[in-house]
C-alpha cells in the first residue's frame, strides 16, 4: 500500500495550514501515491522523457490495452469469473503465455483498481501511438471486442466505452458507429444471428431457416463494412478498401502495433474480407 505521500502531505499541510491544510495536503499526497503506484506498474502518467524506443511504446500500448479492459469490465460492479474468463479468451487469441500473459493479467488487475487513472492512461496511449488514427482505432475496437465477447454490452460498459473513445479523440457518433459494426460482426461470426445448438434446431425445421439466416447474415455483412444494402459496387469497394487499409496487420505493425496483437488484427481483416466476399457474390461484383 502506498501511503508515504499521504502521510507527508497531511503532516506538512497541518504544519503550515492547520486542519484545512492537512486535508489539502492529504489530497496532494494521495495523488502522489497514486502516480507512484502506476509508475511502478508500468503506467507512467507523465511524458516519455528523452523519448521511448519502439519496443517501449509497444509495451505501453500493450499494458494500457489490458488495463483499460479491466476498467471496462469493472464498470458493471464486481468483476466476475465470467469477465476474467473473457479476458483470458482475449489473451488466448493473442497466444499469450508465460511472462507476456502474466503482464496482461497484472495490467487487467490494475485496471480494476478504484483509483485507476483512465484519462492519464488514455493520454499515454495517444502519445505512445504517435496520434496515429489506425492504432487508436485498433485500441478502441479492442475494448469493444472485449466488452462484446459475451454477446452483449452492458449499459455501464457502454458508458465507460464512451469515456475511452473521448479520451482517444473519437466522438460519441464515431463510437456508436463502431459499436454497431462490431455487434454486426459478432452476429456475422455466429452465422447470421443463429449460433450453436439453437441454429441447428432451427435448421432441422426446413429450408425456411436457411433462407432467413442467409438474409440476416448478408445484412450483417453490410453492417461490417458500414454500408447500406442499397450501396452500389463503387461505394462497397471503397468502404472495403478503406477498412482493409486501416486494419491491415502489416501496416499496423509498421506503425507500432505490439506483435502480440497481430493475431487479433489478422482476425479483423479476415472478417472484413469474408463480409466483402459475401456481398460481392450477392451483388455480382467483379
Amino acid at each position: 500500500m502506498h501511503i508515504f505521500g499521504k502521510i507527508l502531505g497531511a503532516f506538512f499541510g497541518f504544519l503550515f495550514g492547520g486542519p484545512l491544510g492537512a486535508i489539502f495536503g492529504l489530497f496532494l499526497g494521495h495523488q502522489f501515491d497514486k502516480a507512484r503506484r502506476f509508475n511502478q506498474a508500468g503506467f507512467s502518467t507523465g511524458g516519455f522523457g528523452n523519448g521511448p524506443s519502439q519496443a517501449e511504446r509497444q509495451e505501453e500500448f500493450f499494458k494500457s490495452a489490458f488495463a483499460v479492459m479491466g476498467h471496462v469490465a469493472k464498470a458493471k460492479g464486481q468483476v466476475t469469473q465470467e469477465e476474467i474468463r473473457l479476458a483470458s479468451i482475449m489473451m488466448d487469441r493473442m497466444n499469450l503465455h508465460g511472462e507476456q500473459r502474466r503482464a496482461a493479467q497484472d495490467a487487467f488487475r490494475e485496471g480494476k483498481d478504484a483509483d485507476f487513472p483512465l484519462e492519464q492512461v488514455l493520454n499515454k496511449v495517444r502519445i505512445s501511438s504517435g496520434g496515429r488514427f489506425d492504432l487508436l482505432q485498433f485500441f478502441l475496437e479492442l475494448q469493444i471486442s472485449a466488452a462484446l465477447a459475451d454477446g452483449d454490452i452492458h449499459p455501464a460498459e457502454r458508458n465507460v466505452l464512451h469515456k475511452v473513445a473521448s479520451g482517444l479523440g473519437f466522438s460519441a457518433d464515431q463510437l456508436e458507429r463502431r459499436l454497431r459494426m462490431h455487434e454486426a460482426a459478432f452476429r456475422f461470426q455466429q452465422g447470421g444471428g443463429f449460433g450453436g445448438s439453437q441454429g441447428q434446431q432451427q435448421y432441422s425445421g426446413g429450408g425456411q431457416w436457411q433462407q432467413a439466416a442467409s438474409k440476416d447474415r448478408l445484412a450483417d455483412a453490410y453492417s461490417v463494412l458500414g454500408v447500406s444494402d442499397s450501396a452500389d459496387a463503387k461505394e462497397i469497394k471503397r468502404a472495403y478498401r478503406k477498412l482493409m487499409n486501416e486494419h491491415h496487420p502489416d501496416k499496423l505493425m509498421a506503425k507500432g502495433l505490439p506483435p502480440e496483437m497481430m493475431n487479433v488484427a489478422k482476425e479483423k481483416s479476415q472478417e472484413i474480407q469474408h463480409a466483402y466476399d459475401l456481398i460481392k457474390k450477392e451483388k455480382g461484383i467483379k
